[in-house]
C-alpha cells in the first residue's frame, strides 16, 4: 500500500447516469472512475468526492481522493483511467497530496450555476444538459429575490424530505443571476449545500421570475422552514457543480478558465 494520498479532478456529464454515488445497481459517476482507477492500478480503489451529485446532474469540476494501491505518476492517473471511462467522464488532472487532505472535509467551498434556456423552443442540441424554460423570466426580480437567501441561514424549506444533513445551516456566501439573452445562470456558492438545496432554491427564483409569486416570497419560504411551502424542485438537467475551493497549501487547482459555458451556449 502507497503511503501517499492523490487529490483528482473529474468532469462529467451526469445525463446518463444516476448521481455521483455508488448503488447496487445502476451507472453511476462514483462506480466508473473506481473501476477505471482500479484498472490503473491493478487492485481495488475507492474514492471520496467533494459532493455528492444528484440524477442527471452535471460537473465542471468534482473533486475526489484516493489513496493507491501502488505507485504511479500523476500523469499515468489520468491517461490510464481517461482510457477506461465512458466518454461522458473524464479525469482532467490528478495531485500528490500530503495525506491529511480530504476532499469533502477539506472543502472551504463549493460553487454550482444552473443554467436555463428561456425561449419558446425546446433546446435541441442541449437535451439533458440545460433546463428549459418556455415562460419568460424576469431576472431582475430574481436577482432582487435571491438577496434574501445571502448569508447564513437555516435552509429547511429549501432541503429534500430525505436530506440526511445534520444541521440545515449553510453560509451563502455568493447568489447572482445573470442573462445573456435567452440563457440565463444562477451561480451560487456556500460554505456546503443541503440535499437538492440549489434545485429547490432554483425553483423558487423561477417561480418568483414568471410572475407567479412575489418578490418577497423567498423570504417567507426561507423563513417557514417548511418545505412543503417551497414550491416545484427544478429539474437537474441544467446544474452543474463548477468547483471546490481548498485551503491554499494543498494545492488543489481551481476549474481551468476559458469560454465554458459560453462555448456550451454557442453550440445552440
Amino acid at each position: 500500500m502507497s503511503n501517499s494520498r492523490i487529490a483528482a479532478g473529474i468532469e462529467y456529464c451526469g445525463r446518463d447516469f444516476q448521481g455521483w454515488q455508488r448503488q447496487a445497481a445502476g451507472a453511476t459517476i462514483q462506480r466508473a472512475v473506481e473501476l477505471a482507477l482500479s484498472r490503473v492500478a491493478d487492485a481495488p480503489v475507492t474514492v471520496i468526492c467533494a459532493g455528492r451529485t444528484d440524477t442527471g446532474v452535471h460537473a465542471r469540476q468534482q473533486v475526489i481522493h484516493f489513496d493507491p494501491p501502488v505507485p504511479r505518476p500523476e500523469r499515468a492517473w489520468v491517461l490510464g483511467a481517461n482510457v477506461h471511462l465512458p466518454e461522458q467522464v473524464s479525469v482532467t488532472w490528478a495531485r500528490t497530496v500530503d495525506v491529511g487532505f480530504h476532499a469533502r472535509y477539506s472543502a472551504l467551498e463549493r460553487s454550482y450555476r444552473y443554467i436555463i434556456l428561456n425561449r419558446d423552443a425546446r433546446p435541441g442540441l442541449l437535451t439533458g444538459r440545460v433546463t428549459w424554460e418556455c415562460r419568460p423570466l424576469d431576472e431582475l426580480r430574481m436577482q432582487a429575490a435571491a438577496q434574501a437567501l445571502e448569508g447564513e441561514h437555516d435552509f429547511s424549506a429549501f432541503r429534500a424530505v430525505n436530506c440526511q444533513a445534520r444541521s440545515p445551516i449553510r453560509t451563502v456566501t455568493r447568489l447572482e443571476i445573470v442573462r445573456n439573452g435567452t440563457w440565463l445562470m444562477i451561480d451560487i456558492r456556500a460554505n456546503a449545500f443541503l440535499h437538492h438545496m440549489v434545485r429547490n432554491i432554483a425553483g423558487v427564483l423561477m417561480t418568483i421570475g414568471m410572475g407567479r409569486q412575489a418578490v418577497s416570497w423567498a423570504q417567507t419560504v426561507l423563513d417557514s422552514r417548511d418545505r412543503t411551502l417551497g414550491g416545484v424542485t427544478a429539474p437537474a438537467d441544467g446544474l452543474y457543480l463548477t468547483g471546490v475551493k481548498y485551503p491554499a497549501e494543498f494545492g488543489i487547482p481551481d476549474a481551468e478558465p476559458g469560454l465554458w459555458p459560453d462555448a456550451l451556449i454557442a453550440a445552440e
